[in-house]
Formats: structure tokens, sequence, C-alpha cells
């Protein structure tokens, strides 16, 4: 797999379509990292970590719905392995004038926008959400 982050936003797309509650991905740490920011800022309910037989693991995501419709209008990936997008902290996107939220992989951490621009650093920008 050449871009893990890009298929765990992709199983989250596709549990939102299909009405699920929960969808599993593998596990590592930039997923929990990115996992993380969208937990705090209130975009699905939560994450675990299951072990699995061997060296595996898997993370299981609540998918969070408001009224029947998914929390999760748009996800999109910002920074791909074949072009990567860096932003300074100046420069750092607002999404839909600021309701959503852009995750920014830092030096001090993956991030929401808000949080980057709070701790003024920039960084790579990993996705979008709205």
């Amino acid at each position: 797999m050449t871009d893990p982050i890009s298929d765990m936003l992709t199983r989250i797309r596709n549990g939102l379509q299909a009405r699920k509650s929960v969808v599993a991905s593998p596990a590592s740490k930039s997923r929990q990292r990115v996992l993380d920011v969208l937990e705090r800022e209130g975009y699905i309910r939560g994450y675990s970590r299951e072990e699995q037989d061997g060296n595996k693991a898997s993370l299981s995501i609540e998918l969070k719905y408001n009224e029947g419709d998914p929390v999760i209008r748009t996800l999109i990936r910002v920074s791909k392995p074949g072009r990567r997008v860096y932003s300074s902290v100046q420069d750092l996107p607002r999404v839909h004038n600021g309701l959503g939220i852009s995750i920014v992989s830092t030096p001090k951490g993956v991030l929401s926008d808000a949080e980057a621009r709070e701790s003024n650093v920039g960084g790579e920008i990993l996705c979008t959400v709205f």
C-alpha cells in the first residue's frame, strides 16, 4: 500500500455512505494521530486499537451521525505521495470559512489547523474535513 492514510480516509467515507456504525482499518501510529484529531474535533465517536494474531493490529473506528446524517460531509486527501503540500502558519487554508478543519502534520505532532495556528507552526496538510 503506497498511501495508508488515504486508505483509512476512503474506508471512513465508504462506511459513512453505507451507514455503518464501525469501520476497521489496519493500525499504524500515523493513522492513530489523524484519528486523535478527528476525535478531538468531534467528527468521530472514537476508535480502539485491537491486537490480532501475530504482529498485526487493527483500528476499530466508531463513526458519528447527527439525526441520521453523517457528521463528516466531505473528507478529502490533500497531500499525496506523488505531490506533498506544505504550508506556513500564515497560509494554512480555512475550510468552508472555518466550519471545517484541515489536519496538518507539524513538528509538534499532527494537529488541526486551529491548533497549528495557536502553536504558530506550519507543516504538511494531510487532509480537509467538513
